[in-house]
């Protein structure tokens, strides 16, 4: 059985672990203990789901937009139910995660998850995380900005060129896993395209699906959806079974955390020099040492996503 994490003191000031352990132990047996599960994050992009072959069906302007919604809730319900199928008592939380964050079909996703909608939120990719998750999965991540093999490859916008945490560069699958493994939670599994795949595979000690091929920058080499869904259930299968017996290592940079930003002009460099601390790299990076990596996190996602040149 998965350990769950302890969620704060208990009744008269008992600690928590004591009475969860007596609560299991007066429950074992019970249908109510063997629903126990594990807390897992879900952050869903969709530049990296199986296939999305175009940067149009990533847009809500675009050519088959729609489809590419329905591409990304149909990846979420796999994994969820290979989640459920092994731990119904499972509590899994969904956020969306691309451009405004309202890209799932909420009425089609499974009634069992909770789902965080809309892009106004200081966490981005990773709100709703914390400590009290036993492990993050994520779903349609790309590669990082410049990489060349990369199917719509970035780091959080077109304005960023380079991310570094304490000299380890990174996209956005390294500063999600940043954040998570600073909270002690780690990443179980990751599903993208073939560079994303290579560049989280690389960093993190994850299990790693691989949903297409960049053909081009702007086109991917796709296989049908239903292959897609059979690896990521593979992939959660292999996921679960680690984290019940304790075989992740959650990926933390460590504090301070040094960021460097580099942008592709020199006026966002400018204008970031108004946050105190912030330091001029040269003309296109900027520097910043933050206390830890949730500091880090919301002053990037405030670099890249609102403060717009």
């Amino acid at each position: 059985m998965i350990p769950i994490r302890s969620r704060g003191p208990g009744p008269l000031g008992v600690p928590a672990t004591l009475v969860a352990l007596g609560v299991a132990t007066l429950l074992a047996g019970t249908p109510a203990a063997a629903q126990e599960g594990p807390r897992l994050f879900i952050s869903v992009d969709m530049e990296g789901l199986g296939g999305v072959g175009t940067p149009a069906m990533t847009s809500s302007s675009g050519k088959d937009y729609a489809t590419g919604r329905q591409l990304a809730t149909d990846e979420v319900n796999v994994v969820v139910e290979a989640i459920l199928a092994r731990h119904p008592g499972a509590e899994i939380l969904v956020n969306d995660s691309h451009g405004d964050h309202q890209n799932l079909l909420h009425t089609e996703l499974d009634p069992r998850v909770t789902y965080i909608q809309g892009s106004i939120k200081p966490l981005g990719m990773v709100q709703g995380l914390d400590d009290t998750f036993d492990g993050a999965i994520f779903l349609g991540y790309h590669a990082m900005a410049g990489d060349p093999d990369g199917f719509l490859a970035h780091t959080g916008s077109g304005s960023v060129k380079g991310l570094w945490l304490n000299e380890v560069e990174v996209g956005e699958g390294g500063m999600n896993a940043a954040f998570a493994g600073s909270h002690g939670v780690p990443v179980i599994l990751v599903a993208g395209d073939e560079a994303a795949a290579r560049e989280l595979d690389t960093l993190l000690d994850a299990e790693i699906v691989t949903t297409k091929v960049a053909e081009t920058p702007a086109s991917a080499r796709l296989v049908h959806p239903d292959i897609v869904h059979d690896r990521l259930r593979d992939g959660v299968g292999r996921g679960l079974d680690r984290l019940a017996s304790g075989g992740f290592q959650p990926w933390d940079p460590g504090t301070p955390v040094r960021i460097r930003m580099r942008f592709a002009s020199t006026t966002h460099v400018e204008i970031l020099q108004s946050i105190p601390g912030m330091t001029k790299v040269d003309g296109f990076t900027v520097g910043y040492t933050a206390a830890d990596a949730e500091e880090a996190y919301r002053l990037i996602r405030l670099m890249y996503r609102f403060v717009g040149i």
